[in-house]
């Protein structure tokens, strides 16, 4: 192979399409297994990175015209760093109860190189108010939270769809997925006392169906939980806000038995016994990692910036009153 016919096969205009079509059908692929091939984006974008670099390179008229250099190479910036984008981000989805701290995502989808700082993530969830307009329609969204800062101080404050907490580079949204939960205390025999938060399904959207099984350690079989709730919370015909209901039962079964707990009761079993403590509420949280994005912005606005002076400098040499 002659020395310069790498630069030359990598510069082709031929290989471009067949880049895109490579992007085309990883994308595909996302969307078919659900984000679990992500990082099959990053070899089809490096392809084309690969494409635009040798064009530069090989290519006199960039050198010749530097508002066309700079356009291009913050095309190659771009791409480059929607590559190194899809193998390092993250997106996972965390419940958290109120009162509790965040331990560890439900859901997780991270780009093969993520390694972050997840574990450093300390917030406490301290409630939320959510209105709804009649229809329902979902109408604000703010949770409250409380943390720690960089310096190790203690910091609250509140956050919205479009005003997340950042902490150590990932971005902490609030969520529409919220419900109910049970506050439970397990005591069995020669162990120590098990405190649990059990997450019913989420409400309104579950409405019908607040109910899930619990096992707690060493307990011989499962309880099947359910918190009756008589009167719709959030009303179609009227604004209404997210509240816990006042009446606030518990249905406990195990095989054929039924019991009925009040907050603070406490059910004895043969292989230990249950306290309800109280109902609290839970909150669904999207947490993001994506460090590329301002610098993908500041290479789109070089982009822009050097393709008007590309073209102010081209129409700039013909006189405007030249006539035709």
């Amino acid at each position: 192979m002659k020395p310069h016919a790498l630069p030359a096969a990598l510069a082709s205009l031929r290989l471009t399409p067949f880049a895109l079509l490579l992007l085309a059908a990883a994308s595909i692929a996302v969307y078919r297994f659900e984000h679990s091939a992500a990082p099959w984006l990053a070899a089809p974008l490096a392809l084309l990175a690969a494409n635009l670099c040798a064009a530069v390179a090989t290519n006199a008229v960039f050198r010749r015209q530097l508002p066309l250099l700079v356009f291009h190479l913050a095309l190659i910036a771009l791409v480059v760093l929607a590559a190194l984008g899809r193998l390092t981000y993250l997106n996972g989805r965390a419940e958290v109860a109120e009162g509790a701290a965040f331990v560890s995502l439900m859901q997780r989808d991270a780009g093969v190189l993520h390694g972050g700082a997840l574990a450093r993530l300390n917030f406490v969830n301290e409630g939320f108010e959510i209105g709804y307009m009649a229809g329902p329609v979902l109408d604000t969204n703010v949770a409250r939270l409380r943390w720690r800062d960089a310096q190790g101080r203690e910091r609250s404050g509140a956050i919205e769809d479009n005003a997340p907490l950042v902490q150590h580079g990932y971005r902490i949204y609030p969520t529409s997925n919220k419900g109910f939960a049970v506050m439970l205390e397990w005591r069995a025999a020669g162990a120590a006392p098990l405190a649990a938060a059990v997450h019913l399904p989420s409400y309104p959207a579950n409405e019908g169906a607040q109910a899930r099984e619990w096992q707690p350690a060493a307990a011989a079989a499962p309880l099947w939980i359910m918190l009756p709730i008589a009167t719709p919370l959030i009303r179609a015909d009227r604004p209404s806000r997210f509240r816990l209901p006042e009446q606030q039962q518990l249905v406990l079964r195990r095989g054929a038995q039924r019991w009925v707990l009040q907050p603070g009761q406490t059910l004895a079993l043969p292989d230990g016994s249950v306290t309800y403590q109280g109902l609290r509420t839970w909150m669904g949280y999207r947490i993001m990692y994506d460090w590329t994005v301002p610098w993908m912005l500041a290479a789109c606005v070089v982009a822009i910036v050097a393709m008007g002076w590309h073209f102010w400098r081209r129409f700039d040499a013909i006189p405007w009153n030249k006539e035709s």
